[in-house]
């Protein structure tokens, strides 16, 4: 049987997603364990992708098997007492033996979280940015990605892909208001992302909402296909990643 659990995760003092030798404190490792110790057998898992470390997740997906069928309402509960708590299990639906939780998912979110004034309580889940943005023009250079589909320049440069093509639906920055504080959310969409890419496209946009850059500098950057012409990465504790779609009929009903 396969399963896929719906994760959520606050990534600040965990070394990414991915499992990794040397490293005990991942959020795969973290689940990869509680998984295999409740169900007495070694059980990896499959994520629909890889955050870095310091990035949040509101919803990501992953698969595990069983070799027989298990009650997802008492696994879900026994993971989320054996989790730390920045770690819950949301959902563990069954799926067909067939589905995927990274190939088959077909768009993925990411929010990224600015503030412009210092908050304490929201030290690790918002960057501040104190330096004046014209989020106008930072909005119209953003639809320029929905236009191209190679992002090599916003990739990490150590990466093993294929290729580094994403379609991009969605990018857009809005002023929110939650709980009384205001701040500003880039949103973007796509059916994949590179290494490091989300991090690298808001940097970039900066320069251009500094006055660094103009909207046709970033057309640029994007047709150099080179790391060294896109701006730095921002900081990794104002992304979320936010959502994760599959084609319905991978589920059992």
């Amino acid at each position: 049987m396969r399963y896929f659990l719906e994760v959520a995760y606050e990534g600040t003092n965990f070394h990414g997603w991915q499992a990794q030798k040397n490293t005990p404190k991942t959020v795969q490792g973290s689940i990869e364990n509680a998984l295999s110790k409740i169900l007495r057998i070694e059980t990896p898992i499959v994520g629909s992708g890889r955050t870095d470390t310091g990035v949040h997740c509101r919803k990501q997906f992953a698969h595990f098997d069983t070799e027989k069928e298990v009650s997802t309402k008492d696994l879900k509960h026994r993971m989320n007492s054996f989790l730390p708590p920045q770690i819950a299990i949301a959902n563990i639906l069954p799926v067909k033996d067939t589905a995927h939780a990274r190939f088959d998912a077909f768009s993925r979110t990411y929010h990224y979280h600015l503030l412009l004034e210092k908050n304490p309580f929201l030290i690790n889940q918002a960057h501040t940015h104190r330096k004046q943005l014209d989020f106008e023009k930072m909005n119209k250079t953003a639809e320029i990605l929905l236009k191209y589909t190679d992002f090599e320049s916003f990739s990490k440069v150590k990466t093993q892909v294929n290729n580094f093509e994403c379609n991009i639906s969605k990018a857009v920055w809005t002023k929110e208001v939650e709980n009384g504080i205001e701040f500003y959310r880039f949103t973007i969409s796509a059916n994949r992302f590179l290494r490091g890419m989300v991090r690298a496209v808001v940097g970039s946009l900066f320069l251009v909402g500094e006055g660094k850059i103009e909207i046709s500098d970033f057309e640029q950057i994007i047709l150099d296909k080179n790391r060294k012409s896109a701006g730095s990465a921002v900081p990794a504790e104002g992304l979320f990643l936010v959502d994760v779609e599959y084609p319905k009929e991978i589920f059992f009903v």
